[in-house]
């Protein structure tokens, strides 16, 4: 083998794994602007959040990381109780989120991770994941067509822009100190 080969070879040996996560599908459009969509996609987008933040608990040693997941689930779990409760002002009837196919794919991937991939693979789907629940609240705060519920998108933003920012100091390497509830 010539050390161009050799060389090629072992960058592709080396990357590959950077493109190993696989986070959760993005919600649906009508989410952004129907009541019962959102909720729906709302109460997924937290419950793979807490999932995911569980499987961490359980198999990363790195304290950030850690650090991490515990604030995400606290958060999470408050702004589910958050959506669900502006659901019933609204006069619809939530029934639990659940997991679609996307993201127990996303799940199961933490779950098969080695303990030298988590870390890695745990931030590499918290970004994309979290800036998906971003343009959903967001763009349901701004057009939604229930009050309550548009309250309630409003607030989760600026906790949604927190993950994303802690998030974005994990995969770079920076520790949390300083990010507020945690």
């Amino acid at each position: 083998m010539t050390i161009k080969y050799m060389t090629l070879f072992l960058a592709t040996m080396t990357s590959a794994p950077l493109f190993a996560q696989t986070p959760p599908p993005p919600p649906p459009a009508e989410a952004k602007t129907a009541a019962m969509p959102y909720v729906m996609a709302a109460g997924m987008s937290d419950l793979y959040e807490i999932n995911s933040s569980q499987v961490a608990l359980q198999k990363s040693q790195t304290p950030a990381i850690r650090k991490f997941a515990t604030m995400l689930i606290k958060h999470h779990q408050t702004t589910t109780a958050a959506t669900m409760k502006a659901a019933t002002k609204a006069g619809l009837t939530p029934t639990p989120p659940v997991l679609d196919a996307g993201a127990t794919a996303s799940i199961n991937e933490l779950q098969t991770a080695s303990a030298a991939d988590f870390d890695r693979l745990y931030v590499g789907q918290q970004i994309p994941a979290h800036q998906a629940a971003l343009d959903l609240h967001q763009s349901y705060a701004t057009g939604g067509d229930q009050a309550p519920l548009r309250t309630t998108a409003k607030a989760a933003v600026p906790i949604i822009k927190q993950h994303i920012a802690a998030a974005m100091k994990l995969q770079s390497g920076k520790t949390m100190s300083g990010m507020s509830g945690m």
